[in-house]
């Protein structure tokens, strides 16, 4: 307990002893010392005095418990103030000359402007700061920085202090810098972050992250189909993206905004089932067909053997831009494919029900399909397809167009190889023997036939 006590006093006798032989630091001297705590907006700094150095924690610029900083003594009274930056009038010029020496920024005024340049008072010190180093990018008017007050790099000083060059560009850089640094740990594929428009260009948007810049791809800005960015963002919109690709060394940041967005793919089989209608408009055109917007971020193909009857690609009621109306063909969710139609498409395979429906020498109406070398195609229904083969066909078939309806009669039905052979030409001369069964049928008997009336009998029994 003694020695204890002893201890203790000893300790104190030093420490009082020391107290007498410290020296207060002068106004405007560099003083360093360690970081040892930091409460509000105070950082305190052990520097080997009776009590800790005060500097303000908004300029420890990363700084943490622990660490070693300098600064300029700003005040002495009530208690040593320090700061890493030199406030105005509050400084010699041999002061601001220890500012230059270490690097260390200073606070200045902008008081005027002259030939490339301004004229910037920095502690009651003339400087000059050029025109370029004012801030970064281009300046479109100068006078905006007139009587402002900024922080300041000193880059040149003369001996005699009569010449002084001044930087806020290089500071600006530098916190640039600083930011970009602590972005980019952040910027991580699958990372969501805030960032800011900051230009916008024909393929898509810039967006600072703060400090580093991503690009925002037009393709990527929604899941409908964007043309014009403008139409989404603008220059200094507040943004939420996210992170998709860092390429590069992290100089090379892909974003996206999809995601904010449902996925109209999730649920695309239940709401557009198989032979449902939809409704929507032709945004491009390909070599084989045309793709339509069912709705936005939901498009889907519409092969050239899907347009209506009687149209061909390039034609007005196909342009790009014309709202359209047509069927769902097929639904593959997971490859994000919808295959769709503009004629009204088989719910149930036709074929199924085809030899029953379609009788040999059954006589029908169909529309002609399309006219190809082996003869005449025509749509007898969705999905079911006969051929009048060239021999089958007359003259006046031949001159029919796509559209057009025909009168054909069923000439033979094979359903596995999804085929019937149909004719017009036999479903004339059934239609003339219909009309002479019937005129016989009102004349109630066949006495007194003519001999004209003989000839046309036998000539309807030899078709038939």
């Amino acid at each position: 307990m003694t020695q204890s006590r002893d201890n203790a006093e000893a300790t104190f006798a030093e420490a009082f002893e020391a107290s007498l032989n410290f020296k207060t630091p002068a106004q405007g001297e560099l003083l360093k010392g360690q970081i040892v705590s930091i409460s509000g907006e105070d950082a305190f700094v052990s520097y080997g005095g009776p009590s800790e150095a005060v500097m303000a924690a908004a300029e420890l610029e990363g700084l943490d418990v622990g660490d070693t900083v300098e600064g300029t003594v700003v005040r002495t009274s009530p208690e040593i103030r320090i700061s890493r930056k030199l406030l105005k009038g509050k400084a010699s010029l041999d002061q601001l000359r220890q500012m230059y020496e270490n690097n260390l920024p200073v606070e200045g005024k902008v008081t005027g402007r002259n030939k490339g340049g301004f004229d910037v008072s920095v502690a009651g010190v003339r400087a000059f700061c050029p025109l370029s180093q004012i801030a970064l990018g281009k300046i479109e008017n100068p006078d905006i920085f007139l009587n402002q007050t900024y922080d300041f790099r000193v880059t040149e000083m003369s001996d005699d202090g009569r010449r002084v060059v001044v930087s806020r560009a290089a500071l600006m850089k530098e916190e640039a810098a600083a930011r970009a640094q602590e972005a980019r740990v952040k910027v991580v594929p699958g990372a969501t972050l805030t960032g800011r428009v900051k230009t916008i260009t024909p393929f898509g948007a810039f967006v600072d992250l703060g400090g580093v810049d991503g690009l925002l791809h037009v393709s990527e800005m929604s899941r409908r189909r964007v043309t014009d960015p403008k139409e989404v963002v603008q220059i200094g919109q507040e943004v939420t993206v996210k992170v998709i690709k860092v390429d590069n060394d992290g100089k090379r940041i892909s974003l996206s905004m999809k995601d904010q967005e449902p996925d109209p793919w999730g649920d695309v089989a239940d709401r557009y089932p198989v032979g449902a209608q939809f409704n929507g408009r032709i945004v491009r055109s390909t070599d084989f067909g045309y793709f339509v917007e069912v709705e936005p971020g939901l498009d889907g193909l519409v092969h050239l053997s899907q347009l209506p009857l009687g149209v061909k690609a390039g034609d007005a009621s196909v342009a790009i831009g014309s709202q359209v109306t047509g069927w769902i063909r097929e639904v593959d969710p997971a490859k994000k494919r919808l295959s769709l139609s503009l004629r009204e498409v088989a719910t149930n395979d036709p074929w199924e029900t085809a030899q029953q429906k379609y009788s040999i020498g059954r006589v029908v109406e169909g529309t002609i399909d399309h006219v190809a070398a082996p003869g005449i195609f025509v749509l007898l229904e969705p999905g079911l397809t006969g051929l009048i083969p060239n021999s089958e066909s007359g003259p006046e078939e031949k001159q029919l167009k796509p559209g057009d309806k025909v009168v054909v009669r069923v000439m033979s039905v094979d359903a596995s190889r999804k085929r019937i052979s149909l004719s017009s030409e036999a479903a004339k001369a059934a239609a003339e023997r219909d009309e002479y069964v019937k005129f016989m049928d009102e004349r109630g008997d066949n006495e007194g036939e003519s001999a004209m009336a003989l000839a046309f009998k036998r000539a309807m029994e030899k078709k038939n």
